[in-house]
């Protein structure tokens, strides 16, 4: 049995509908809170109706909740994609992502403690790299600069995680997300607001004059990299050493890995993407650069590649092609 959190959320509801079509059964939970629209939440389920896939509406911050669910299901494997997201909402309402990421995530920690988890998966992201320039960012990168509280949060999951491998033995891997776009993605992301917005005739707001870049990556390439992880239970580091401490690894079963596309877009040339498919113009209403915002990511995923022998393919022009024909569909455009 697997345990995803997050389940009716983007990355969770496709990670677990890979999961349901290759035979496993599949416990999801989600709080169904209105970030956005939790009509796209329950369509989501809806999706992923099956047999061999349970639900239960749950907040992770309730631990007995959370301790009776792990005692009735007894989940092999974890895979904690419940969080408040998006780095400018963390701007107006800092307490919820204490409350979800750090709270949230110390529950599901003593859960898979106490009922000696076999892995426990959980998602970081690429804004933990902050204030670092250094490109292509990598795992083995201090990150400790963090520029908005979302990464921060995230920051402390990790290291969370280490210190529950290192006092209990308990193998975790956290995957630090970069800029996943898909089907079923969120309405408060780039790629749908801009679809949205373009396809009602209204300006898109193009943030630092459009001089950003950014790893998009396909939500399919994500679920693929997740699901070969699933099997790679993480092994201590036996050349890990605490004068040259390495961030991505340990002497601890713990392992931190980029999922990314390995190539940078620019901005404009996403907007491009976009309104090339969907053969309109976008109007353009150009925005200083916000607060918690970065310039660029790009995934160093040579880890990745040599632990499970996967990288993300998927190219934009595929990608936003997929997602645009998904929302034309979805909200039944002709």
């Amino acid at each position: 049995m697997i345990l995803i959190t997050g389940a009716a959320g983007f990355i969770g509801a496709h990670v677990s509908k890979r999961l349901l079509n290759n035979g496993h059964s599949v416990i999801g939970i989600d709080n169904m809170n209105d970030y956005y629209d939790v009509e796209l939440k329950k369509n989501r389920l809806n999706w992923l109706k099956n047999e061999k896939f349970i639900f239960e509406q749950i907040e992770r911050i309730d631990r007995e909740h959370v301790k009776k669910l792990f005692e009735k299901y007894q989940p092999s494997v974890v895979i904690d994609l419940a969080a408040q997201a998006g780095v400018r909402y963390s701007l107006e309402n800092p307490y919820a992502y204490i409350n979800s990421n750090i709270v949230g995530f110390i529950t599901i920690l003593e859960a898979c403690r106490k009922f000696k988890v076999n892995h426990l998966i959980y998602a970081s992201s690429s804004s933990v790299y902050g204030a670092n320039t250094k490109m292509p960012f990598s795992v083995h990168d201090n990150v400790d600069h963090p520029v908005s509280l979302y990464a921060a949060t995230k920051k402390a999951n990790e290291l969370m995680a280490h210190t529950y491998s290192h006092l209990y033995g308990l193998p975790t891997t956290g995957i630090r997300f970069f800029t996943v776009y898909g089907p079923w993605g969120r309405p408060d992301m780039a790629l749908f607001r801009f679809t949205k917005s373009i396809l009602e005739g209204k300006p898109i707001q193009v943030y630092n004059n459009g001089n950003m870049q950014r790893d998009f990556t396909y939500i399919d390439d994500i679920v693929e990299g997740i699901v070969r992880l699933i099997d790679k239970k993480p092994v201590p580091n036996l050349n890990w050493n605490g004068s040259y401490p390495d961030p991505g690894t340990s002497y601890a079963p713990y392992k931190i890995y980029n999922i990314g596309n390995n190539k940078p877009v620019k901005l404009m040339d996403f907007i491009s993407a976009i309104e090339n498919k969907l053969g309109i113009k976008a109007k353009k209403e150009f925005m200083p650069m916000q607060d918690g915002d970065v310039l660029a990511t790009y995934a160093d995923i040579e880890d990745l590649i040599k632990d499970v022998g996967y990288k993300p393919k998927t190219s934009i022009e595929e990608g936003v092609s997929n997602f645009i024909d998904w929302y034309k569909d979805y909200y039944d455009i002709g």
